[in-house]
């Protein structure tokens, strides 16, 4: 049924449960993961202040500095889907409008499926504008799934 599974991996509670369910599809219909991660440099800039005990940071990471935290971030996914017996299992990254790229990520590797969760570590602006997760089923060609 679902031989791509795509899955938007943003460091929250909520995209860790994504993972986890979308491990169990993968498990239940032998599917490829395929993780994707667009990282936003105000949240590593939060991230990176909170880490070394200051309350905001002062300056905004520099595009090193996101692709690596992005890559940690990737790699604990990656073991939490080898942690649920998973191990077909394929990153991405890329800076931008998260909606935007994870819907053109699962067209391009032909996904049958995108899972999110249904609130991240978007901004305040989200409950105005809308989530990603909204965005993304708006927007996609193929079947989604928004976990709480």
């Amino acid at each position: 049924m679902f031989n791509k599974i795509v899955v938007g991996i943003d460091g929250s509670d909520m995209s860790e449960a994504a993972l986890r369910v979308a491990c169990d599809l993968a498990g239940k219909y032998s599917s490829e993961l395929h993780l994707v991660h667009t990282p936003q440099p105000q949240t590593v800039a939060f991230a990176m202040g909170a880490v070394s005990a200051y309350a905001v940071a002062t300056t905004m990471p520099s595009q090193s500095e996101v692709r690596a935290a992005g890559e940690k971030l990737l790699s604990r996914a990656e073991a939490v889907a080898a942690e649920c017996g998973q191990t077909d299992v394929h990153t991405y990254q890329e800076v931008g409008d998260p909606a935007k790229l994870i819907v053109a990520y699962a067209e391009k590797c032909g996904a049958d499926l995108i899972v999110t969760g249904r609130r991240g570590l978007g901004s305040l602006g989200a409950l105005v504008q809308g989530s990603t997760s909204q965005s993304i089923s708006h927007l996609a060609k193929c079947a989604t799934l928004s976990v709480l």
